[in-house]
Protein backbone atom coordinates (compact mmCIF):
# COMPACT_ATOMS: atom_id res chain seq x y z
CA UNK A 1 0.00 0.00 0.00
CA UNK A 2 1.41 3.39 -1.00
CA UNK A 3 1.16 6.16 1.60
CA UNK A 4 1.65 9.71 0.30
CA UNK A 5 3.22 10.97 3.56
CA UNK A 6 5.56 8.11 4.44
CA UNK A 7 8.35 10.54 5.32
CA UNK A 8 6.24 12.81 7.52
CA UNK A 9 8.21 12.11 10.71
CA UNK A 10 11.59 12.40 8.99
CA UNK A 11 10.71 16.06 8.27
CA UNK A 12 9.52 16.77 11.82
CA UNK A 13 11.62 18.35 14.54
CA UNK A 14 12.45 16.03 17.45
CA UNK A 15 11.95 17.35 20.98
CA UNK A 16 13.05 15.52 24.12
CA UNK A 17 10.87 15.31 27.24
CA UNK A 18 12.46 14.80 30.66
CA UNK A 19 10.43 14.09 33.81
CA UNK A 20 10.86 16.08 37.03
CA UNK A 21 9.26 15.31 40.35
CA UNK A 22 10.21 18.79 41.56
CA UNK A 23 10.07 21.36 38.75
CA UNK A 24 11.49 24.21 40.87
CA UNK A 25 14.48 22.06 41.86
CA UNK A 26 15.02 21.09 38.21
CA UNK A 27 14.86 24.75 37.12
CA UNK A 28 17.55 25.62 39.69
CA UNK A 29 19.78 22.73 38.60
CA UNK A 30 19.57 23.62 34.91
CA UNK A 31 20.23 27.30 35.67
CA UNK A 32 22.95 26.97 38.30
CA UNK A 33 24.76 23.85 37.07
CA UNK A 34 24.23 23.96 33.30
CA UNK A 35 23.77 27.69 32.72
CA UNK A 36 20.42 27.19 30.97
CA UNK A 37 17.22 29.16 31.42
CA UNK A 38 13.85 28.26 29.95
CA UNK A 39 12.83 30.16 26.83
CA UNK A 40 9.19 29.56 27.69
CA UNK A 41 7.07 27.87 30.32
CA UNK A 42 3.56 26.73 31.07
CA UNK A 43 2.00 25.19 34.15
CA UNK A 44 3.95 21.99 34.75
CA UNK A 45 6.55 22.49 32.03
CA UNK A 46 9.76 24.34 31.16
CA UNK A 47 10.89 24.70 27.53
CA UNK A 48 14.62 24.98 26.74
CA UNK A 49 16.36 25.50 23.39
CA UNK A 50 19.96 24.56 22.61
CA UNK A 51 21.57 24.76 19.19
CA UNK A 52 18.31 24.69 17.24
CA UNK A 53 16.79 21.77 19.19
CA UNK A 54 14.47 21.92 22.15
CA UNK A 55 13.71 19.90 25.23
CA UNK A 56 11.06 20.12 27.91
CA UNK A 57 11.28 19.33 31.59
CA UNK A 58 7.81 18.45 32.80
CA UNK A 59 6.32 17.83 36.22
CA UNK A 60 5.72 14.11 36.60
CA UNK A 61 4.89 11.71 39.40
CA UNK A 62 7.12 9.16 37.64
CA UNK A 63 10.88 9.08 37.79
CA UNK A 64 13.49 8.23 35.18
CA UNK A 65 15.51 5.11 36.01
CA UNK A 66 18.75 6.98 35.26
CA UNK A 67 20.23 3.82 33.76
CA UNK A 68 20.55 5.06 30.16
CA UNK A 69 21.33 8.34 28.43
CA UNK A 70 18.09 10.22 27.93
CA UNK A 71 19.53 13.28 26.21
CA UNK A 72 22.98 14.45 25.14
CA UNK A 73 24.73 17.53 23.85
CA UNK A 74 27.37 17.37 21.09
CA UNK A 75 30.26 19.72 21.87
CA UNK A 76 33.49 20.80 20.18
CA UNK A 77 35.69 20.52 23.30
CA UNK A 78 34.63 17.92 25.84
CA UNK A 79 37.47 18.67 28.27
CA UNK A 80 36.54 22.36 28.48
CA UNK A 81 32.83 21.52 28.79
CA UNK A 82 33.40 18.97 31.57
CA UNK A 83 35.73 21.38 33.38
CA UNK A 84 33.21 24.22 33.21
CA UNK A 85 30.33 22.05 34.42
CA UNK A 86 32.47 20.56 37.21
CA UNK A 87 33.31 24.09 38.34
CA UNK A 88 29.55 24.65 38.67
CA UNK A 89 29.16 21.51 40.80
CA UNK A 90 28.16 18.87 38.24
CA UNK A 91 29.35 15.39 39.28
CA UNK A 92 30.35 13.18 36.34
CA UNK A 93 29.87 9.43 36.36
CA UNK A 94 32.87 7.11 36.41
CA UNK A 95 32.26 4.00 34.32
CA UNK A 96 34.28 0.78 34.26
CA UNK A 97 32.46 -1.72 32.09
CA UNK A 98 33.55 -4.01 29.24
CA UNK A 99 34.23 -1.75 26.26
CA UNK A 100 33.62 1.47 28.20
CA UNK A 101 35.97 3.03 30.73
CA UNK A 102 36.15 6.65 31.86
CA UNK A 103 39.25 8.50 32.95
CA UNK A 104 38.52 11.65 34.91
CA UNK A 105 34.87 11.31 33.83
CA UNK A 106 35.52 11.07 30.06
CA UNK A 107 35.38 7.88 27.99
CA UNK A 108 36.76 7.08 24.56
CA UNK A 109 34.09 5.30 22.52
CA UNK A 110 35.28 3.28 19.52
CA UNK A 111 33.42 3.77 16.26
CA UNK A 112 30.97 6.39 15.09
CA UNK A 113 28.33 6.89 12.43
CA UNK A 114 29.85 7.36 8.95
CA UNK A 115 27.63 10.40 8.32
CA UNK A 116 29.35 12.19 11.21
CA UNK A 117 32.73 11.90 9.47
CA UNK A 118 34.32 10.73 12.70
CA UNK A 119 36.07 7.49 13.62
CA UNK A 120 35.20 7.62 17.32
CA UNK A 121 33.69 9.75 20.06
CA UNK A 122 34.51 10.92 23.55
CA UNK A 123 31.70 10.97 26.06
CA UNK A 124 30.81 11.95 29.61
CA UNK A 125 27.65 11.44 31.68
CA UNK A 126 25.97 13.02 34.67
CA UNK A 127 22.62 12.94 36.43
CA UNK A 128 20.44 16.01 36.76
CA UNK A 129 18.58 16.86 39.97
CA UNK A 130 15.71 14.57 38.95
CA UNK A 131 17.73 11.43 38.19
CA UNK A 132 17.78 11.84 34.40
CA UNK A 133 21.06 10.60 32.91
CA UNK A 134 22.45 13.22 30.51
CA UNK A 135 25.47 12.99 28.24
CA UNK A 136 28.03 15.08 26.47
CA UNK A 137 29.74 13.83 23.33
CA UNK A 138 32.53 15.00 21.05
CA UNK A 139 33.01 13.26 17.70
CA UNK A 140 36.69 12.56 16.91
CA UNK A 141 37.63 12.87 13.23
Amino acid sequence: MNHPNTDILSRAQVATRLPAQDLARARRFYAEKLGLTPVDERPGGLLYRCGGAEFVIFRSTGAAPGTFTQMAWVVDDIEATVAQLRARGVAFEEVDAPGLHTEDGIAHIAGNYPSKHAHSERGAWFHDSEGNLLGIGQPIA
